[in-house]
């Protein structure tokens, strides 16, 4: 390209100058290095003409070659790029403006730094970047740009937050975002205060506040779309591993399947083969098995082309995953073994060492499932054993092997000694430490450990060993002390330091960086975090499993029941009078099948003006599935619970059971439980039954206007925060302490991960997730909008919702709908169940006498204890 007019070709190469870069920074590294071509050849074609030409001349040429320098790492090497670099100092030397030449030396000091960045040399990269922005505060004092010279300040402050952050520094790098967003705010750079929220939503990200980080990726996105910003592939993408990180495999995939169109549009990129990877892991989790296989394959092909030995690895990973589940529900033969074997052969040692471990596991499995016990055995030995950085999945993993080895040879003891020990293993690292990243593959792998530990106890008779593994497997996030707000600030910043650094060190084995100066610096903060208190006061500590003794004694007259499922058998467990009984109740299906028959029943009669005919209709249909239901699960059990109070831990499907519609459990206080060792935990909770009372209600719900203010006459010192007052600042402020809380709000249960069901308040979205760093949650809450007792079962029999969330987080009552109501239903049980609370009834009785006014039209269920 030549313009022959020299002004025209200085505006020409800046323009160009500005696509080059924001292309790169678009991930779209090809169409940057051919934008900076054509940069410096518009440039090439002319002769600049007097001093201020030939200065601006000099200037973006300069610019332009240091950019394209930087644009070439991919392709030419680390090394030369910056030996390139370097090289434009002796050009820059030639420019006349001491502010110019600051300028322009602290460019190339930003994009060394990135390149150092890039090749894990990030002491060196922070030297790069630190000097890079002392000189622009030398510009910065000088220059007549001054908005100019910030918009680059703050680009190399959040550039150091990086590095910062990689290195464990996150007060420093929290100090720097700090002054970039007040930077942007001073010279009204939203550009930049959008980048600012986006670097924010990374480093929350970073030391494991995934909600405040999925907020601030929504905030940073909605401002980049109002300025129309093209900056959606790489936000996506960050928001997509954050969905990941805590386990949203669904919502992780919506976000892949916007941006791939999209990266794929613009060339082959490293961001493409990492988003394709992300993609067939979501697939996976979701159980989509030919997408997951297909975007496993294309990873896989691109990361070959960029020589990224681990990422090559970790593609074809996923693709062996999805060839050994197909492989297990199969019985035609397969060459999965020994095609696992030579993949994991194939890869070099140490650097890939746990990718080829887990090859060997996953052909291990196929081996045992095949009758090859001697070649599975073989294939186990040679597994590598787990380090102090290994994944809580591969630990589990590696237990699961051996536990199925040992059952194949008709060793149940050692089978059970196996899974207990991997339950064991994943006790000791749901302290939070790695927090939200344990749900995908270490919930899995528990979840098939918990099974197969219930088939081998179902073989015999034992209804006290069955009771005493069925809590030893099930609904293991209720198993922990809640989590409360960690009140020493060193210690908070230390354990932000060492989540930031162990995601570096991994980063680092990934990439084939060097490891030794993050391990040191990582094993001297956890020394560090230690000394300052990390495992006290109520830091996720794991209580122990209860047994059926204690149970009993806490039961007294009431009876529990526990459900479980094997294969497609139902089986209830029955603790009465401190005696355990076993009741087979038939087929599983057919039980899920009428609880959702009932709950589809139950969402057509919700709205308050249905014509008579039809609720006439559709409560016959809802009684009948009702009693078919009762005659399932409840019916079969009245020899054993007689009368009595229940309190409920279901399976599967039997969560969404509203017991009080049941013609058996009509009028009876019952409580839902997670687990007995849950239900006993809320049952002996030191909560205060003396704290305030507060009324919540969001906007959107005209209905709950009345209602919340009728409720006030039954609490008379309640506070109400209403409208617009009802922001997640407020409200979280209010719950802290609460003795009872109301809350009338849309809200929505997360189908993944519990922690991140939210009710839509004035402001925004509040997590279940923030809920736990309440120090004292509110004892009991009523959810009176939306099904929010309505949960998903996740792996491990984990129940999921807003609801269940707020158990797990410390809360010993919820009150919540199964499925829709109506506003004028749910207004009049609401009623019916405060006055009977303010009366002195327990929480579990007074919602029974209000469910039995009007069952069909008032699915509550009482969760927790009614302590």
């Amino acid at each position: 390209m030549s313009v022959s007019d020299p002004t025209t070709a200085i505006e020409t190469a800046r323009e160009l100058y500005s696509q080059s870069a924001a292309a790169g920074c678009s991930a779209r590294e090809q169409e940057g290095r051919e934008l900076a071509k054509q940069g410096l050849s518009v440039l090439d074609s002319v002769a600049p003409v007097g001093q201020a030409h030939h200065l601006d001349w000099l200037r973006i040429r300069i610019r332009l070659a240091g950019l394209l320098a930087a644009l070439i790492a991919d392709t030419d090497g680390i090394e030369v790029s910056l030996a390139r670099l370097e090289a434009l100092r002796e050009h820059i030397q030639d420019v006349p403006d001491p502010v110019v030449r600051l300028e322009l030396d602290a460019s190339v000091d930003h994009n060394c730094g990135f390149l150092l960045l890039s090749a894990g040399r990030n002491e060196e990269g922070l030297v790069k970047f630190s000097s890079s922005i002392d000189r622009k505060l030398q510009c910065l004092a000088d220059t007549d740009s001054p908005a100019l010279v910030t918009e680059k300040l703050v680009h190399s402050l959040l550039a150091r937050v990086l590095v910062g952050t990689r290195l464990g520094q996150i007060g420093a790098a929290r100090a720097d975002l700090d002054w970039a967003f007040r930077l942007a705010a001073e010279r009204d750079l939203p550009v930049k205060a959008a980048d600012c929220r986006h670097a924010l939503a990374n480093l929350e990200l970073r030391t494991g506040n995934v909600p405040a980080a999925l907020r601030h990726y929504e905030a940073s996105s909605s401002a980049y779309q109002a300025l129309g910003q093209d900056t959606l592939p790489l936000l996506r993408l960050d928001q997509a591993q954050a969905l990941l990180t805590a386990g949203l495999a669904h919502e992780a995939s919506t976000h892949l399947d916007e941006v791939l169109p999209i990266m794929s549009a613009d060339g082959n990129s490293r961001e493409l083969g990492r988003a394709e990877r992300y993609r067939a892991q979501a697939a996976l989790l979701t159980g989509d098995l030919d997408l997951a296989l297909e975007m496993a394959l294309r990873s896989e092909e691109r990361m070959k082309r960029w020589d990224c030995q681990t990422c090559v690895a970790d593609a074809a990973l996923v693709a062996l995953r999805v060839d050994t589940i197909r492989a297990l529900r199969s019985d035609s033969a397969t060459d999965l073994p020994d095609r696992a074997l030579a993949f994991a052969d194939s890869l070099p040692r140490p650097s890939l060492v746990e990718q080829a471990g887990w090859a060997r596991m996953l052909a291990t499995r196929v081996a045992v499932k095949q009758g090859d016990l001697g070649k599975a055995a073989e294939l186990l030995d040679q597994v590598a054993p787990p380090s102090d950085l290994t994944t809580i999945d591969y630990r589990l993993l590696r237990r699961l092997c051996r536990a199925e080895l040992a059952d194949a040879r008709g060793e149940t003891g050692v089978a059970l000694d196996e899974i207990r020990t991997g339950l064991a293993e994943l006790d000791e690292v749901r302290d939070r430490m790695d927090g939200l990243d344990l749900v995908s593959g270490a919930a899995l792998h528990g979840q098939e450990l918990g099974e197969l530990a219930v088939r081998l106890v179902l073989r015999g008779e034992d209804a006290r060993k069955l009771f005493g593994w069925l809590e030893r497997t099930r609904a293991q996030t209720y198993r922990y002390e809640p989590l409360g707000r960690v009140d020493d600030p060193q210690l908070a910043e230390r354990i932000d330091e060492v989540r930031s650094l162990t995601q570096s060190l991994r980063q680092a084995q990934h990439d084939a960086h060097p490891t030794a100066t993050i391990a040191v610096r990582r094993a001297q903060r956890l020394r560090e975090a230690g000394r300052l208190g990390w495992h006290t006061g109520r830091w996720g500590q794991p209580r122990p499993v209860v047994g059926a003794p204690e149970v009993a004694d806490a039961l007294g007259s009431r009876a529990l029941v526990s459900f479980v499922v094997s294969d497609d058998a139902l089986v209830a467990v029955v603790l009465t009078d401190g005696d355990v009984h076993r009741v087979n109740l038939g087929p599983a299906s057919e039980a899920a099948q009428r609880a959702r028959m009932l709950n589809v029943d139950l969402n057509a009669l919700a709205p308050d003006h249905l014509p008579v005919p039809m609720v006439q209709v559709v409560t016959g249909s809802a009684r009948k599935q009702a009693d078919r239901l009762d005659g399932l699960i409840g019916q079969p059990l009245r020899h054993l619970i007689g009368d009595r109070d229940l309190v409920v831990v279901p399976t599967g499907a039997l969560y969404g059971v509203p017991w009080g519609l049941l013609p058996s459990m009509h009028g009876r206080p019952v409580v839902v439980a997670p687990s007995a060792t849950a239900w006993l935990a809320a049952e002996r909770a030191t909560a205060s039954r003396h704290g305030h009372t507060i009324l919540v209600r969001s906007l959107g719900l005209p209905a709950a206007v009345g209602e919340i203010h009728k409720l006030s006459t039954h609490h008379e010192t309640a506070r109400l925060i209403s409208g617009d007052e009802a922001t997640v600042s407020a409200v979280l402020g209010a719950l802290d302490g609460a003795r009872l809380a109301h809350i009338a709000a849309h809200g929505a249960h997360e189908p993944e991960n519990a922690l991140f069901s939210r009710l839509e308040l004035a402001d925004g979205a509040l997590f279940a997730h923030e809920i736990a760093g309440l120090n004292q949650p509110p004892r009991q809450v009523v959810l009176a909008a939306c099904e929010l007792a309505l949960n998903r079962i996740r792996p491990g029999d984990e129940p999921l919702g807003f609801a269940s969330a707020l158990l797990a987080s410390g809360s010993q009552t919820v009150i919540a709908p199964l499925s829709k109501v109506g506003d004028h239903a749910s207004a009049a049980a609401m009623d019916d169940y405060h006055r009977r609370l303010a009366a002195g009834a327990e929480p579990a009785v007074a919602l029974a006498d209000a469910i039995a006014v009007d069952p069909f039209r008032r699915p509550f269920v009482c969760l927790g204890s009614s302590a």
